[in-house]
């Protein structure tokens, strides 16, 4: 299997497969070096932008450096994410046509107070890449009196 990097309807760059790939197969690695939290928020302060991937309890992140970083998020991807032994795989949830972008769901959950607007154009876009649990505790949250 060939991934490649080309532009993307999604955000900018996107990752795509020039192969087909059967369901249940492993994509690619979302590898890089290991940071604290910590060290990843220092490093990232005045930064837009980031490919950071939280592992575990999020305690630890990868600072993703590798094609798998241009994976882009979509709500209604073709692949999820499988963290084992401390190492995180992009794993294809459906067979992938050759030529077909591919994509998981981010999930994400921490963020400040950044919306994490979606672009992925999915029929059922939930309109961020906050996890639908994220979503529910920041609508709570926003109700709560203060």
């Amino acid at each position: 299997m060939a991934l490649i990097i080309r532009s993307s309807a999604i955000h900018a760059a996107g990752c795509y497969t020039t192969t087909a790939i059967r369901k249940g197969q492993r994509v690619a690695e979302y590898a890089g070096p290991r940071l604290s939290k910590a060290e990843a928020d220092q490093a990232y302060e005045d930064k837009p932008i980031t490919y950071l991937f939280g592992l575990g309890d999020g305690s630890v992140v990868i600072d993703g450096h590798c094609a798998a970083m241009f994976i882009n998020h979509s709500c209604n991807a073709n692949c999820q994410t499988e963290e084992k032994r401390g190492r995180v795989w992009i794993m294809a949830m459906r067979d992938i046509a050759a030529g077909e972008e591919i994509t998981y769901d981010y999930c994400l959950y921490d963020g400040g107070d950044d919306d994490a607007k979606c672009n992925c154009g999915a029929a059922k876009c939930r309109g961020t890449m906050y996890s639908p649990q994220e979503v529910r505790r920041r609508r709570r949250s926003s109700t709560q009196p203060r």
